[in-house]
């Protein structure tokens, strides 16, 4: 199945018929799609009466820098800023980043939006395009944070997805222009960047996004079409049963599968549920790569969907929002290292 990015802040009518399309499961939404909250409701309620049943919306609303509908929303502080208070206050720092969970999928929530793509789970290790996305550098103790936020999350009615497996953090290059290539072995992942992930899944996350970083130690190819991360470690060592999903195969580090029904392909038969085809330009492309296979049961997203959708006027009015916004605004007047 593809999830698919669209151009602009209403559909177009060629994006009427990539929606329709039977092996189209969901639409990622991006700050260019955004002007206002009332507008991206509006789009949001446009994309529902082309497609309706268990179709996807969804977003990467984590907060700090990657936050793609900010005016008229909570400035949401980077997930490095709870891993700098925990060092002073642990269990007050794992409060608030539940607290952001639960604030940020009510937000999103609210708009008819289904996911937040969060949170992300790796280590904070200098990796360019991780940065301050991630909560800290000690695996026990971004185990502890991906709990605490996918328990935020669940709390406010939004499935959780943890990225970018197995990891992303340990690395220097930004896969969205780079390949990326970790030396680690096996057992050093699995101790270190992994740990995050099982705390996740105990935690009952419902997805995961995989990462297009090669670890060459373990397996010949890129995690994300690796049938051995997918298959084997993922799913029959970990037991997670839940949804995968690819990164967005425009970025850089995918180039390596090939062209575009190749990158498909290759993550798709290695194991991926859906593939993020964020691009508008590659989505015709990708829709006819894909008009052979055989779409998956609307079923097998069910878990994706939101549970609940609050009302905005009453969210903003409610005691619990009100005590959680101050929090959050307080926490990012700290500087992040």
């Amino acid at each position: 199945m593809l999830m698919i990015g669209i151009a602009g802040k209403t559909l177009a009518p060629e994006e009427h018929d990539w929606i329709r399309a039977p092996m189209v499961c969901g639409v990622i939404l991006f700050t260019r799609n955004f002007a206002s909250r009332s507008q991206v409701a509006a789009l949001c309620a446009e994309i529902r009466a082309v497609r309706g049943g268990e179709f996807l919306i969804a977003v990467d609303q984590e907060g700090g820098p990657v936050q793609r509908f900010r005016e008229g929303f909570t400035a949401l502080p980077a997930l490095a800023l709870f891993g700098e208070r925990y060092a002073i206050d642990a269990a007050g720092a794992l409060d608030l980043a539940e607290q952001h969970g639960w604030l940020m999928a009510n937000e999103m929530l609210a708009l008819g939006i289904d996911l937040s793509f969060a949170p992300c789970v790796d280590l904070k290790r200098g990796n360019r395009a991780i940065g301050i996305r991630a909560f800290h550098e000690d695996p026990a103790v971004v185990a502890a944070f991906a709990a605490a936020y996918v328990r935020g999350m669940h709390r406010a009615g939004m499935a959780a997805t943890l990225k970018h497996f197995p990891g992303h953090g340990s690395v220097l290059e930004d896969t969205h222009f780079d390949a990326a290539v970790d030396p680690r072995p096996f057992d050093t992942i699995e101790r270190e960047d992994l740990y995050p992930f099982a705390a996740g899944f105990a935690a009952e996350a419902e997805a995961v996004m995989m990462a297009h970083v090669s670890y060459p130690e373990v397996a010949p190819e890129p995690a994300g079409y690796s049938p051995y991360w997918i298959r084997d470690v993922l799913r029959e060592r970990m037991k997670f049963a839940g949804v995968v999903f690819s990164d967005d195969i425009g970025m850089a580090a995918a180039e390596s599968a090939g062209g575009i029904k190749a990158r498909i392909d290759a993550h798709l038969d290695a194991g991926c549920d859906v593939v993020l085809v964020c691009a508008p330009t590659l989505v015709a492309e990708a829709i006819a790569a894909v008009a052979t296979r055989v779409p998956a049961a609307e079923s097998a997203f069910a878990a994706l969907r939101a549970r609940i959708t609050p009302d905005w006027s009453q969210l903003l009015a409610s005691d619990d929002f009100i005590h959680t916004r101050a929090g959050l605004a307080a926490l990012s007047q700290e500087s992040v290292a």
